[in-house]
């Protein structure tokens, strides 16, 4: 038998657990879950759509100019670049958020811009570039998130490509994509690749006999925009890759943002570190 106080205080955890419970499955209902309680919100509005082609002009000129430097081709997270490149060198990643708070939210959408960096031990620039270039062995490399890939147009540096993508967190939101990809070289050693969306639809009911793609007045907002900048170089015996995302969602519930906001703000997080190690993967193949 407990003490009465002990039995008192197992109680009183035990209501903490279950409210805790209570609020995520509140949470999952109202926000997650396609076709219940979360609206359509269609496509984002004009204004969300201007300031995210703004932001992202000033993300590449910023890439542009570190691109045409030996010395500065990556953006260095940290005081101390020794330091920094001696964790990357033992395996870890680091990944940072770089969306400025005051301007992340606006007009009914949510800004996000993270940069991951990780190191690939005996890895070329060149196995790099392939390795970007093969989008047929996209699924391969970066599956589940990627499901099919395909070159819809090669221009040599400059291609089209269409991809199904999954994001599995509470849900899994399938979502059939398109993007415009160039890429560039300093020299040998230095590379780079931008990745610019141009149509992301989501799709209901996949690989099922009833599966079609939401209409723009039918989607969730699960991801409107997407641009993927990578930069690598190759010293130290390996190649040093990073990769910086910037991307736009629908904006969350007002009245909700306290307990949802750091689950949503995890997603990109979670998918840049995942394409991280999946390419670090692929290159030790």
């Amino acid at each position: 038998m407990l003490p009465t106080w002990n039995r008192g205080k197992l109680k009183g955890m035990e209501q903490r657990v279950c409210a805790s419970l209570r609020l995520v499955f509140v949470v999952c209902r109202l926000l997650l879950v396609p076709g219940a309680a979360l609206p359509a919100l269609g496509e984002p509005t004009p204004a969300a759509v201007s300031a995210f082609n703004s932001y992202t002009r000033v993300v590449e000129g910023r890439l542009a100019q570190q691109h045409g430097s030996q010395d500065h081709f990556l953006a260095s997270t940290g005081t101390d670049r020794e330091r920094e490149e001696s964790r990357l060198r033992r395996g870890e990643f680091v990944a940072d958020r770089l969306t400025p708070s005051t301007r992340s939210e606006f007009s009914g959408a949510l800004l996000h811009h993270w940069r991951g960096t990780a190191f690939a031990p005996g890895a070329k620039a060149a196995d790099f570039e392939r390795l970007m270039r093969d989008l047929n062995g996209y699924p391969r490399h970066f599956s589940p998130q990627v499901i099919q890939a395909r070159v819809i147009t090669d221009g040599g540096d400059r291609m089209e490509a269409s991809m199904r993508v999954r994001q599995r967190h509470v849900i899994t939101v399938v979502m059939d994509t398109a993007y415009d990809i160039e890429f560039g070289r300093l020299d040998a050693r230095h590379g780079y690749s931008t990745s610019r969306s141009t149509r992301i639809g989501e799709v209901e009911a996949p690989g099922t006999n009833v599966e079609r793609t939401l209409g723009a007045d039918e989607e969730h907002g699960f991801l409107w925009r997407l641009n993927t900048y990578w930069s690598y170089e190759e010293r130290d015996g390996g190649l040093y890759l990073q990769i910086e995302a910037v991307s736009l969602t629908r904006s969350i519930p007002h009245g909700l943002g306290w307990a949802v906001r750091p689950y949503i703000e995890s997603i990109p997080r979670e998918s840049l570190e995942f394409t991280l190690r999946s390419a670090c993967n692929a290159l030790r193949r």
